[in-house]
């Protein structure tokens, strides 16, 4: 049975005044620690799929084919799986605030990088390097927020974190076709490359900031007051007592579990990039023209995304119901996927409510994920198990995008790649309803 959150460590109720003690400490934390960590996801989103952007006038400028820009995007993750652990296990061990602020500082300074790709071999050095810079930052972060916040409030926590991906989307969908549009020729460069340079900066400036605002745990926080302290560390540790602790990371890499939740990750992925990064050339394919007029329409998906992302994580912390919070979205995403492939240029309208409808279940099923392998996983063993499951689950990055520029190749259109995705997606769901639900509904 799930512990109630009015209980402490020794199963006795607290006072109403402790109850109110511990809202507001939550509280506290949540409005210091998450908007910021959003920002620096948004920032950080932004980077890893400008390129779908960039396609829009890069893969005419260099003559890329479709494949080449599809393994291009896709050889990112090839770069972030090597370099996943090794990062998660540093970061574990050395504090976030300084590794965190390293990874955005090199992932910025490469992208702007970006600018100067002219060959395909460049495209694709760019892409790896890139995801060797950013390895290590998104399960850092979910590493980091299970110090602060135990598994009964970790859904609507990492939920709202991660509604940095569509709200990237809503902003940077309309911020890069401006500066594309605004841009292109000043200075004789063109408006693909001014995008890359100018989206780098933020990271930066970011990057600086998590040096100056983060702290690497409760202990350290100096805006809490003991009290809060004390009351904080005692919830994390009751919820550290909940999991049976690996007494290795050999026997983390050897538990079933571990590599289960990752193969539902990698279906999770293959639907989330798969939309991402072709989302611009699907919304041109719907009958809409203009960069600008492209990076606007993206932002309706994304916005609707953003509030069912919000919404489906409140309902699986109140109901402590993991399974069947992400199946349903999983099973959206594939349906809006069909959908938006069927709708095709014959009905812009539709075509657009089937995107939206894709990227809310899509979206919301990657946040949903993790609160499956956080129920369980513990210590050190938690820095290395989440970075696997997001490595291996982020190769799908790498065969999603590459999949689909291959079939619209070969096909001279991206619907048998929606078509697949969906099918992945399904698979998915089916695999989460094998998971025992004791083991993860907390």
């Amino acid at each position: 049975m799930a512990r109630s959150p009015s209980l402490a460590v020794t199963g006795e109720k607290v006072s109403p005044h402790s109850l109110s003690e511990e809202t507001s400490a939550y509280r506290k934390a949540t409005w210091r620690i998450v908007p910021f960590l959003m920002l620096c996801y948004i920032v950080a989103y932004l980077d890893r799929v400008n390129v779908g952007f960039a396609k829009l006038q890069m893969l005419n400028d260099l003559k890329f084919s479709e494949t080449v820009y599809g393994l291009g995007a896709g050889v990112f993750f090839l770069g972030y799986f090597l370099f996943e652990v090794p990062s998660n296990v540093i970061l574990h061990r050395v504090g976030a605030r300084v590794w965190i602020a390293r990874i955005m500082i090199t992932w910025a300074l490469i992208s702007g990088a970006f600018m100067f790709v002219n060959s395909p071999t460049a495209f694709y050095a760019m892409r790896f390097l890139l995801g060797i810079a950013e390895a290590g930052f998104f399960p850092g972060i979910i590493l980091y927020l299970t110090y602060w916040f135990p598994a009964e409030r970790r859904s609507r926590i990492v939920c709202t974190f991660m509604a940095a991906i569509p709200l990237s989307g809503v902003i940077g969908g309309p911020l890069s076709g401006w500066i594309m549009e605004t841009f292109a020729g000043m200075h004789g460069w063109t408006g693909w490359q001014w995008m890359f340079i100018l989206e780098a900066v933020p990271a930066v400036i970011m990057g600086i900031a998590v040096l100056l605002y983060l702290d690497d745990g409760i202990r350290s926080a100096k805006w809490l007051t003991e009290g809060e302290k004390r009351l904080l560390e005692t919830r994390i540790a009751a919820d550290a007592r909940d999991k049976v602790a690996h007494p290795s990371l050999g026997a983390m890499f050897a538990d079933a579990r571990v590599w289960v939740m990752a193969l539902i990750y990698f279906c999770c992925v293959m639907g989330q990039y798969g939309l991402t990064f072709w989302m611009p050339t699907l919304i041109k394919t719907a009958g809409i023209t203009g960069v600008f007029n492209i990076g606007m329409f993206t932002a309706i998906p994304y916005s609707f995304a953003v509030i069912a992302m919000i919404v489906l994580g409140r309902s699986a912390d109140k109901y402590r119901e993991r399974r069947w919070h992400l199946v349903v979205p999983m099973l959206l995403g594939a349906i809006g996927l069909v959908g938006s492939a069927l709708a095709g240029t014959t009905n812009t309208g539709i075509a657009i409510v089937f995107l939206t409808i894709a990227a809310a279940g899509v979206m919301a099923s990657a946040p949903l994920f993790w609160s499956l392998p956080t129920a369980f996983l513990n210590g050190v063993a938690a820095a290395a198990g989440i970075a696997a499951i997001n490595s291996v689950g982020n190769l799908a990055g790498f065969a999603s995008p590459y999949l689909i520029g291959a079939i619209k190749d070969y096909t001279q259109s991206t619907n048998l790649g929606m078509y697949v995705l969906a099918a992945v997606l399904v698979i998915g769901a089916v695999i989460v309803l094998r998971v025992p639900a004791r083991l993860v509904n907390r």
